[in-house]
């Protein structure tokens, strides 16, 4: 893992799952590129189509996506990633600075099609990379019930389920990790 003061980026090797074998890169990005758009997109369509159990609108995504801006995930206040295996883009997360020693994960997505290949993992080494370069002693996150494999993922790398710290309207379950 190459680490530096501007940006953070990973190559791992995936495990092979079902005969494929690949490698993760994951490096900071804007999130207005078109693959970091396209993810972005993809994120969305599927917390709100669970959320509401049915498919979500081009409409929708447009909508979600004005009303829950990422323009935080820039320097010097946070930071978006993507992931790409075999180098198709194939995952997405950001960090954010809530306050000069804490850190938020946001926006973090794995393709369904590049699940269980190591892209999780992968995206948390980076992001949490990106939130000791903005000076972050720790990561929180919130989440919802629904989203089992994503509480799954956190808690196999390290956070631990905390009171509320925020009152977000989605959000059902918080996590911390300290990162020194």
């Amino acid at each position: 893992m190459n680490i530096n003061s501007t940006s953070s980026s990973s190559t791992v090797p995936a495990p092979h799952e079902a005969g494929k074998a690949g490698k993760w890169a994951v490096v900071a990005e804007h999130f207005a590129t078109a693959d970091a758009t396209a993810l972005r997109r993809a994120y969305y369509a599927e917390v709100a189509g669970r959320y509401w159990n049915r498919s979500v609108t081009e409409a929708e995504i447009d909508e979600g996506l004005r009303d829950y801006p990422d323009d935080g995930l820039v320097p010097p206040t946070g930071r978006f990633v993507v992931g790409r295996l075999d180098g198709r883009p194939r995952a997405c997360g950001g960090i954010r600075l809530l306050d000069p020693v804490t850190a938020e994960l946001t926006r973090v997505y794995v393709d369904p099609a590049a699940r269980g290949t190591g892209g999780g993992a992968a995206l948390l080494a980076v992001l949490e990379d990106e939130a000791r370069a903005l000076g972050a002693e720790r990561v929180r996150l919130d989440t919802r019930s629904d989203l089992v494999e994503a509480r799954a993922l956190y808690a196999r790398h390290g956070y631990a389920e905390i009171p509320a710290y925020n009152a977000g309207p989605y959000a059902e379950h918080w996590f911390e990790k300290p990162l020194v």
